[in-house]
């Protein structure tokens, strides 16, 4: 007869592994006295402390349960990534953020990157396009073409994408504040393809809460701007089914000196009140959350940047399902773009930034990005050269075609350290969403200025890390060289090309019926002041070539202009 008492006093595998783990505690410390550890923090860029081990004794003391915190690939709650098969299905969409100049100067970089086996567009516009402003407008001058592509009209979107089926490309759009004006002129254009509406597919950025936060590029006071937001995602809800009406960017908010963790929590309650405010407008959550995207940062940590990817889409998964009832699978995923961190690339020793931009990309993949653009080596010095954006892009290629990385999907799922610092990372994040929260939500917790201040005193803490030298940067702080840094030939923008911008729209606003373009205007006001939808007198508008200003300085005339209150 068994010993059913004896059974029970048996200790368990857990048991051992602890008991094991204490043992090697004790090795370790007689290990350490003859070879200390190195005189660093071992911290994530967030601060989280990293184990020298971990096992399934620490996953348990975390509450860690496999079905129901990792799962598996392609189902709930997403975890390890929204395909079944990850990249062995399809590789992520290659995304090289691309403008400059002239529409003309930017099409036919869309063309190079596509011929050279780019599989997605990502559209980078100029400082006066981004505020809203034409290339004549005096508020732009000297800054036409400079970090981006100038487009002031449908007739320059027209330019952009000459000779490019909009059928068959997913476009990325990286504006926010006037980004209703830029999306109603690709649709336009669109239109005049013929492309089916069904087929027209692609991404605008539109996140302009982050711009509160972070970037400082907007136009209007918070409430009237949410609104604009709201009036392209109820439009490509009905009429744009692939269409991604707004991608809410983490990016920025890390560029501006978050770290992994803050970057996640404000990126994901910028999220959340998008979905409220469609829930407020009427839209019901199924409808338009499976088109609600993401656009994240990759930073030089490189497992904490992995935990981040798992952690979003975890927790956007429960807070969709259990919150907000959604009752689509679609509508629980949370899919993101990628970008390589601007803000960790040197001017000193440039070539570094090369190995940078690897492991960068290699974390956002091993993450489970569904799309990703790697940053060029100059781009720290200036817009990137052909030659630095075709490494850029052969780096993505390395890794897909040569590495192993897309053959496997989740391969640090289930690794003990990589679970436990992605629960770390969730439950930080969601302190964080609570605190928004508890301030009413992110638009008051941005008109009280606090995502504004903790990332303010993060950027600070980690410059001082740096000139600490608690952290490396190296070639900065660590690794510098006797010698100059080698000279790069960069990309230099014509002074010309303002002036042809300036003259192309001088003839625009001779050439255009004066008649309808008035009409179209006056159209777009009564709209504003109405309250009503604006994507259709926009679309109108921008048909009759009303330029960028003239669109956007007539919702300033019923809106006002948001000025930012000055906080210490």
């Amino acid at each position: 007869m068994v010993n059913k008492k004896s059974q029970l006093d048996r200790p368990t595998e857990n048991d051992l592994i602890e008991q094991k783990q204490m043992e090697w505690q004790k090795r370790l410390q007689e290990t350490e006295k003859n070879h200390p550890p190195r005189p660093v923090q071992f911290t994530t860029l967030s601060g989280m402390e990293v184990p020298l081990l971990s096992s399934p004794a620490d996953l348990k003391k975390e509450g860690f349960d496999y079905l129901r915190d990792l799962g598996f690939p392609g189902e709930y709650p997403f975890t390890r990534g929204v395909q079944r098969n990850l990249y062995r299905g399809k590789l992520w969409t290659m995304r090289q953020f691309a403008g400059f100049a002239r529409a003309q100067e930017t099409n036919q970089r869309f063309k190079l990157l596509l011929e050279n086996g780019q599989t997605g567009l990502s559209t980078a516009f100029d400082m006066p396009t981004l505020m809203g402003l034409d290339a004549d407008s005096p508020r732009g001058k000297g800054e036409v073409g400079k970090c981006g592509v100038s487009v002031s009209s449908l007739e320059d979107m027209e330019e952009l994408f000459e000779g490019i089926p909009l059928s068959q490309v997913t476009t990325s759009m990286t504006i926010n504040a006037p980004a209703i004006v830029i999306l109603a002129m690709y649709f336009a254009v669109a239109e005049k393809q013929n492309v089916p509406r069904e087929k027209v597919r692609g991404t605008l950025q539109n996140d302009i809460l982050k711009e509160y936060i972070a970037q400082k590029e907007w136009i209007y006071p918070v409430l009237p701007a949410v609104k604009l937001v709201v009036d392209t995602i109820e439009y490509c809800t009905k009429h744009y089914p692939n269409w991604n009406s707004v991608s809410i960017s983490g990016y920025h908010i890390r560029e501006a000196g978050a770290t992994a963790v803050q970057e996640l929590a404000f990126t994901l309650a910028d999220g959340l009140a998008y979905v409220d405010a469609c829930l407020e407008r009427g839209l019901l959550v199924d409808d338009f959350a499976p088109r609600l995207s993401f656009f994240f940062d990759v930073h030089n940590d490189f497992f904490e940047e992995i935990a981040k990817f798992r952690a979003a889409r975890r927790i956007w998964a429960r807070i969709m399902k259990e919150r907000y009832g959604a009752k689509l699978e679609k509508s629980w995923m949370l899919r993101t773009h990628a970008q390589t961190a601007g803000v960790s690339l040197t001017a000193q020793q440039p070539y570094n930034n090369i190995v940078r931009v690897a492991i960068q990309a290699m974390a956002a993949i091993l993450g489970g990005t569904n799309s990703l653009h790697t940053n060029s080596m100059d781009e720290t010095l200036a817009l990137p050269s052909h030659e630095s954006v075709m490494i850029a892009l052969r780096t993505q290629q390395i890794i897909a075609e040569e590495s192993g990385i897309a053959n496997v999907a989740d391969p640090f799922g289930g690794s003990y350290f990589m679970e436990i610092l992605t629960h770390k990372v969730e439950k930080e994040a969601l302190n964080y969403i609570q605190k928004i929260e508890d301030l009413g939500g992110m638009i008051k917790a941005i008109e009280s200025g606090f995502p504004q201040s903790e990332i303010a005193n993060s950027a600070y803490q980690f410059q001082q890390q740096l000139e600490s030298r608690e952290k490396t940067m190296v070639g900065v702080n660590k690794y510098k060289l006797n010698e100059p840094d080698p000279e790069i030939e960069t990309l230099s923008i014509d002074p010309a090309v303002e002036k042809q911008q300036v003259q192309k729209l001088a003839e625009l606003r001779k050439k255009r019926p004066k008649t309808t373009f008035q009409q179209s205007i006056r159209n777009v006001k009564d709209a504003a002041q109405s309250g009503k939808n604006l994507m259709e007198p926009i679309l109108h508008s921008v048909q009759s070539y009303a330029t960028l200003q003239e669109i956007c300085d007539s919702l300033k005339s019923v809106y006002g202009e948001y000025r930012e209150i000055g906080r210490f």
